[in-house]
């Protein structure tokens, strides 16, 4: 078994890619450098944030680069000064060919579907809007489309029954991790039989997208069958949450269920109905969605029964 320390630059921004750098950093590997994000004003005081992955870089006194373009002449020779032998990008955005290109073994990274299937920014959310059972973790090669490079390792993962994307996204940032250090390890050691995504894709097979989400793919259709909506409403917790007009101020819908049995209900689609004690149904195609916890605007998250107190009173 080979020993080799390989030197490994850093590339990520957001909290999913923590569990991933701390096992890089604790692994026989050397992570020379990290690249993530310039910090952002947060807060009502407009305060300069750090990332979750440069606060941890910086705990550890690993160098941070933090360019605003990612083409800029200066910062690529920063990294070619570096000399990494591996990439690694996990959460972050678009990279140059001359960025990934850049180490003699390439860049890897860490997606959080079964690829081809849910290529883009926000597997998790669609794979628990789609009622999904079943996804993964990939570690594929970058290569010149998004999420389409050679795959290196997968892991299948169970989607929990009413299991938020937030959920389910804490659970696979640790297995990620986990699968990374090993797939470096067989990397390092030739165990590794790269699977071109091609390969994977059959005749008939539809592959789902997953682009980024925006706040209207966040609106609830009442029309549509109760179990889409409420799985619509774990798919968007914690972020940017599910919504709905109530009186003409904004309802947000954190966690939900199907009333069963079905039962159609006689009224139009959006029909609220409650008993303003205990719960708060709205009519939806074939059923009623029961709420849970929610929000509404000028108000405090709640779960239904608190909310019911003062609700109208």
């Amino acid at each position: 078994m080979s020993n080799k320390k390989l030197r490994i630059v850093f590339l990520g921004t957001a909290a999913f890619g923590v569990p991933a750098l701390e096992a890089l950093i604790r692994s026989s590997h050397e992570v020379i450098g990290v690249v993530t994000s310039p910090d952002k004003p947060a807060g009502r005081g407009l305060h300069l944030s750090k990332s979750p992955v440069k606060l941890v870089a910086e705990q550890y006194h690993i160098p941070v680069w933090q360019p605003v373009k990612l083409k800029d002449p200066t910062f690529l020779a920063d990294m070619q000064a570096l000399r990494p032998d591996l990439q690694v990008v996990v959460a972050f955005r678009m990279m140059p060919e001359a960025l990934w290109k850049l180490p003699p073994m390439g860049t890897i990274n860490i997606h959080a579907s079964l690829l081809p299937d849910y290529r883009g920014a926000a597997p998790i959310q669609w794979a628990v809007i789609n009622g999904e059972t079943e996804t993964g973790i990939t570690i594929f090669q970058l290569s010149h489309e998004i999420d389409t490079g050679d795959i290196l390792a997968q892991s299948r993962v169970p989607i929990l029954p009413g299991e938020t994307a937030g959920e389910l996204h804490d659970r696979l940032k640790i297995i990620g991790a986990e699968l990374l250090v090993k797939t470096i390890d067989d990397m390092v050691n030739h165990r590794l039989q790269p699977i071109p995504q091609q390969q994977l894709i059959k005749p008939g097979m539809v592959l789902h997208p997953a682009p980024k989400i925006h706040k209207e793919d966040a609106r609830i259709h009442w029309d549509r069958p109760a179990r889409e909506i409420v799985q619509l409403i774990l798919g968007m917790n914690p972020s940017p949450v599910a919504w709905t007009l109530l009186d003409g101020k904004m309802l947000r819908i954190f966690h939900a269920h199907v009333c069963l049995p079905l039962s159609k209900p006689e009224l139009p689609p959006g029909t609220l109905d409650t008993d303003g004690k205990t719960y708060l149904h709205f009519a939806a195609a074939d059923g009623w969605v029961a709420v849970d916890e929610l929000q509404l605007e000028g108000r405090k998250r709640l779960p239904v029964r608190e909310f019911l107190k003062g609700f109208r009173g």
